[in-house]
């Protein structure tokens, strides 16, 4: 009489039967193939993070003089000329702890020279500080060129009407404390940073080169945060005056006029 050779498997047992085992073996190995494939495809389809850095925990030394309005920033020595041979500086956007910016760290103290520490945030050229909780200390030191991006020395060189198509970003996410700091999933946030104070500054994608930065200012020069909260990470075409401050730019526009494409 022949006997009945298939396997029967107790799950109590410690082991099962070998036939069943190896079985197994090959099922689990080609599933964990296959998730390796999965993964592997899929990660190769996502796009690189762009090279932005913010050196959190790293905290540095800097010494300039307080640009206050229409955003804080540091003037810093001068790095060169503008197109008139008026010496320029390098301009350096100022930021406080979290999703704020700098205004309340640095009231009162335009056209002065300071020390300060923060962190470096930095991208494509555009720096960034955030300021460290340790107090600003005032030094000694005149003033000499570039204490306002709206009237007096060095307020600035007009480059002439510019109509360019763009997002309006946080700049503090965007520059390297986020990773992509951009696009629509990452506008709820922008909304909050650039409603705290942060500086919101309009991206223009170029075909062969890095992205141009441009400072959103309103026409007489002033701070535009809660007027363009509603057009965050959207594309955007605004026209107006483009002007030089250093290596700064910033573009002088009603943001009633920018136009949602």
């Amino acid at each position: 009489m022949r006997k009945n050779l298939d396997e029967f498997y107790v799950g109590y047992h410690e082991r099962m039967p070998p036939a069943t085992g190896v079985f197994f073996k090959k099922i689990i190995a080609g599933l964990l193939l296959l998730v390796a494939i999965c993964a592997f495809v899929l990660a190769s389809g996502q796009s690189a993070f762009y090279p932005s850095i913010f050196e959190f925990g790293v905290e540095r030394t800097f010494e300039g003089i307080i640009v206050e309005q229409p955003y804080p920033v540091l003037l810093m020595q001068p790095s060169g000329a503008n197109q008139n041979g008026d010496a320029t500086s390098s301009r350096i956007y100022l930021v406080a702890f979290g999703k704020f910016g700098a205004a309340g760290r640095v009231a009162g103290m335009a056209g002065q020279k300071v020390r300060l520490r923060g962190s470096l945030i930095y991208r494509d050229g555009e720096t960034m500080i955030e300021i460290a909780d340790s107090p600003i200390e005032r030094i000694s030191g005149e003033i000499t060129h570039g204490a306002s991006f709206v009237k007096g020395p060095g307020a600035g060189v007009s480059m002439g009407e510019l109509t360019a198509v763009g997002e309006i970003v946080d700049s503090k996410c965007f520059l390297g404390v986020m990773n992509p700091g951009n696009l629509k999933t990452h506008k709820a946030c922008a909304i909050r940073c650039i409603s705290g104070g942060i500086p919101p500054v309009f991206v223009v994608k170029t075909a062969d080169g890095p992205a141009k930065y441009f400072l959103l200012v309103s026409e007489d020069g002033k701070a535009v945060n809660q007027q363009v909260l509603s057009m965050i990470a959207e594309p955007v075409k605004i026209t107006g005056e483009l002007e030089q401050h250093g290596d700064m730019y910033f573009l002088r526009a009603d943001p009633a006029n920018y136009v949602l494409q």
